[in-house]
């Protein structure tokens, strides 16, 4: 059995063929990103869906839900690196991050909940389901994520570097389902969302994780109430900056665009683009 399913892409320009052969690894490729979007009407629609639907909606799900559309769009950023050739993921699956901090004073673990065809979600699906996985995290009821994270505590640190890169090989580059060794099945999928605005920060960007083999990572920043211009006035708004950093090995500035368009026009209409209220 397959660690994923993938189908390989056939159609690569020879920019795309230039910048594999170009970039050995995620190490190098890295592009950043920040686009500051309008929050009122997010906010404001946050508020009413927490009373239409009794769930506790969040601007971290907004923006999974919004990725998940962008690349749905934009199916040529839903893919991996195999052997220098692209290959695209026939499901759109999503991860964010969660912080742990049940093992004492100063101990402070990161994982990650994984939201797999998100695409086909609706809002209040995708909301109960990222809270589902984010309570098995922190209540440690997640037997893979466990299993995992026990093997991993189990390898010293100076073999951490070597351990890692052939997990990466072998799960991603080889396509192995390594579950029977309790290595979770796509934990990290091909996005990862981590809210840093829930740190205060504003602007901040992540590094991509090679091994996970996920080629975007998207940090929310906190909303802050800012002066905008609306028409010829200068008025009260919020707004909120998104941070993205991407694998420019096989993502570039189009692939950027059309998924910055469709998180926008999203989270700037989300009564028009979300489920009803």
């Amino acid at each position: 059995m397959a660690h994923l399913d993938l189908i390989p892409k056939k159609d690569v320009s020879s920019f795309r063929k230039l910048a594999i052969g170009t970039w050995q690894t995620a190490y190098d490729p890295t592009v950043y990103g920040t686009m500051r979007i309008r929050m009122e009407k997010a906010l404001h629609y946050i508020e009413r869906f927490r009373e239409v639907h009794g769930v506790r909606l969040t601007v971290t799900h907004l923006v999974a839900k919004a990725i998940a559309e962008g690349l749905k769009k934009c199916p040529d950023a839903n893919a991996i690196l195999r052997f220098n050739k692209i290959y695209l993921r026939k499901q759109i699956t999503l991860s964010v991050l969660v912080v742990q901090t049940d093992q004492g004073d100063g101990k402070v673990d990161l994982t990650a909940a994984r939201i797999a065809d998100a695409d086909q979600k609706s809002l209040k699906e995708m909301a109960a389901e990222m809270q589902d996985a984010v309570d098995k995290v922190r209540q440690r009821k997640d037997k893979a994520l466990e299993e995992s994270k026990g093997t991993i505590g189990k390898i010293p640190f100076m073999f951490m570097n070597g351990f890692l890169k052939l997990l990466g090989f072998l799960m991603y580059t080889l396509n192995l389902d390594l579950s029977f060794l309790g290595m979770p099945k796509d934990a990290f999928g091909g996005v990862t969302i981590t809210n840093v605005g829930s740190l205060g920060l504003d602007i901040a960007y992540v590094p991509l994780v090679p091994y996970t083999n996920t080629p975007i990572f998207v940090a929310p920043g906190a909303v802050q109430d800012v002066p905008v211009v609306e028409g010829d006035k200068v008025v009260p708004g919020k707004v909120m900056h998104l941070n993205a950093s991407f694998d420019h090995r096989f993502i570039d500035g189009f692939h950027a665009g059309i998924l910055a368009k469709t998180v926008r026009d999203m989270m700037e209409n989300p009564f028009e683009r979300f489920d009803p209220v």
